[in-house]
């Protein structure tokens, strides 16, 4: 039951950060482009990598750790984090052939399950 509580409170840190960043990148750059999408994928992005460094090898921390900064965290921060690391976790692991087709079948599936979704959303409403 704690690893649940762990996950919840740090996704609800990481929305908070993602609400923030977001306002932020409006301010800074105005409305024409989703840059608080984009700067959350990639500062998610780099603190993916460094904090499974950094409990993994460095600090040798605990899975509760983990789920309160990867999962939790950053899951309420970006997705697209988890995302990134697996599919260098494939390319680390030689499987270049399985990280191409992974990433772009979730790109390609990810934009055609959006589209489903807003058809499905206009029959229904």
């Amino acid at each position: 039951m704690i690893q649940i509580i762990y996950v919840a409170l740090g996704g609800a840190f990481g929305s908070v950060l993602r609400y923030w960043t977001g306002l932020v990148t409006l301010r800074l750059f105005g409305p024409f482009l989703p840059w608080g999408t984009f700067a959350v994928n990639l500062i998610g992005s780099f603190c993916i990598g460094l904090f499974a460094e950094m409990i993994a090898r460095r600090f040798d921390a605990s899975a509760d750790v983990r789920l309160l900064l990867i999962t939790g965290v950053l899951g309420g921060f970006t997705t697209f984090s988890a995302f990134s690391l697996d599919a260098v976790t494939l390319i680390n692991r030689g499987d270049m052939a399985w990280a191409l087709a992974y990433v772009a079948g979730t790109v390609v599936l990810a934009l055609a399950a959006v589209f489903a979704g807003l058809a499905a959303g206009k029959l229904v409403f």
